[in-house]
């Protein structure tokens, strides 16, 4: 049977007088992974740090395994250990060292041994490639490894969701491919349950089970991952997805 991991219902967000998403409907199961997909500015963004208590959000309902969210900080903080999210700045530690960025949460919010904490991030980031830099700072890493650390940090925390914001939109070409297969790795040999933003269609296509695009902070269309590429439902759709070949 098809568990159901998060589901929105009518989620309305503003800033100010400015209305941000338009009562945005849908759900992910485990181990499904979704695409937010649409131009820039519509809402994509706005829509995922929502789903993480990063935005707060005027009216709507958000449940997480069934459960309503109450959208206080105090329950945001608890979620954040099952909602992980990363993020195409990295948001890493600069005074802290690869390790200690990534033992953070385990040992400080999850109340972790820290040897026990240190064995598993160690084997994650052989996992990525990247255990010699276990004591090396954020400066010394290239973007590329950076993101990958993130990466690593988030998971430590074993999330049942994962949240990716644009996570190669601040990394050069070359990089970009290296980080996306660690996502793609996720999804097909962890089950991981992700919400993935992206203008990397090519990679989208390859991995998401389910498309949601928006346009102007409303959902226009969520069809079938490999149904969207090859015919999508709105013109407006079809007219991205032009405007996005090389």
């Amino acid at each position: 049977m098809t568990k159901e991991i998060l589901r929105v219902e009518k989620l309305n967000k503003f800033y100010g007088q400015k209305q941000i998403l338009f009562d945005v409907d849908f759900s992910i199961n485990q181990g499904e992974v979704l695409a937010l997909l649409g131009p820039s500015g519509s809402g994509k963004s706005t829509l995922i740090r929502c789903l993480n208590g990063l935005e707060q959000y005027q009216s709507g309902t958000v449940f997480f395994s069934n459960q309503k969210i109450d959208p206080t900080e105090k329950t945001w903080l608890k979620l954040r250990q099952k909602i992980g999210m990363v993020f195409q700045s990295y948001d890493l530690f600069p005074n802290l060292t690869v390790l200690d960025n990534i033992l953070l949460g385990p040992t400080k919010v999850q109340k972790k041994s820290r040897a026990a904490a240190k064995k598993e991030a160690v084997s994650l980031l052989q996992r990525v490639g990247l255990e010699q830099y276990v004591n090396a700072y954020p400066r010394q890493l290239s973007g590329g490894q950076k993101q990958r650390i993130a990466i690593v940090r988030a998971l430590a925390l074993h999330p049942k969701l994962m949240l990716f914001d644009e996570v190669t939109a601040s990394l050069d070409p070359e990089m970009v491919r290296g980080v996306l297969e660690i996502i793609k790795e996720l999804s097909e040999k962890d089950d991981m349950t992700m919400i993935i933003v992206t203008h990397e269609m090519n990679f989208a296509e390859q991995i998401a089970d389910r498309v949601l695009f928006l346009e102007d902070g409303h959902i226009l269309e969520s069809t079938a991952g490999k149904q969207f590429f090859v015919h999508a439902q709105t013109q407006r759709a079809r007219e991205f997805l032009e405007s996005m070949k090389f």
